[in-house]
Parts: C-alpha cells; structure tokens; sequence
C-alpha cells in the first residue's frame, strides 16, 4: 500500500513555522495589495489562496490515483473534518451519502465501525444491499416523492 501524505502549500512565498513572522509577511502583503482588492472587490491574500497537496507514494493525487484511491482519500478528508471537531467538544453529524457502493469490504466494515461509534449518522445508499448488514438503526425508503419506514 503506497502511503498517502497531505503537504499544505502557501500561496506566500518565505512562510515558516514561526506564526509572528507569518502574520507580518500577511499584512505587508495585505497592504501591498489592498489597492488592487478594493478594485477587484475580493481579497488577493490570505490562507483561502493556500493550498492542500495530496501525493500517494511519489506521486499527486490528481491524475494519478486510481477511482477507489481517490474515493479513499476524500473519505479520509471528510473523516479527518469530523474527527477535528469531535477533537473540539463538539457532536457533529456523520453524514455519508452513498459512499460504502464505492468501497471494497474490508474499507465497507471500517466505515461501519466508525458509522456505529458517531453520536448521529444519515447514511444514504442508492441501493439497498450497499448497506452493511451490521449497521443498525431506523431505515426508511424514499421512492417517487414519498417517504416509508422500512
């Protein structure tokens, strides 16, 4: 299994781990820019001009992975997200729209331990029998605008 690695790419070049020196080399560049912004009506500088770089091995995500690689990762992504709040005292809801038809077994029942640990999880399946059997709970059918309990 090749493993997988997010690498987080500033859109500003020179930033370190030093958190003082970044903010400062954000406001020069806030200053710098803030002409053009106004102009523009949009903000030219700041950590939504940054970005994720996902590799798996040597190689980028993005044309390399095959469909399941990158389903695993996006999974992994939004697992990621809820463990993060969790990690802040919060309750979110653990939301998986028709995901387990795109994984294999093994990952199907890894999902599932994490779907039965979630204070609340929607799961949502186009069909039927990609459901695990070992998730438990109320199941209903939404089919032509009508909703039943299953």
């Amino acid at each position: 299994m090749k493993p997988a690695e997010i690498i987080y790419k500033s859109s500003l070049e020179g930033i370190s781990e030093n958190a003082t020196e970044n903010s400062e080399k954000i406001m020069e560049k806030l200053i710098t820019n803030r002409s053009s912004e106004l102009e523009r009506g949009l903000t030219l500088t700041g950590p939504h001009r940054d970005d994720l770089l996902l590799t798996l091995g040597d190689h980028q995500v993005k044309g390399y992975a095959s469909h399941g690689e990158s389903w695993s990762i996006a999974l992994s992504l939004k697992l990621a997200t809820y463990n993060l709040l969790k990690s802040d005292g919060l309750s979110p809801i653990l939301i998986l729209d028709d995901v387990f038809s795109e994984l294999d077994e093994d990952r199907r029942e890894k999902l599932s331990q994490i779907a039965k640990t979630a204070e609340q999880t929607i799961i949502t399946v186009a069909v039927e029998s990609d459901l695990p059997n070992s998730l438990s709970g109320d199941r209903y059918l939404v089919k032509s605008g009508s909703v039943s309990k299953l």
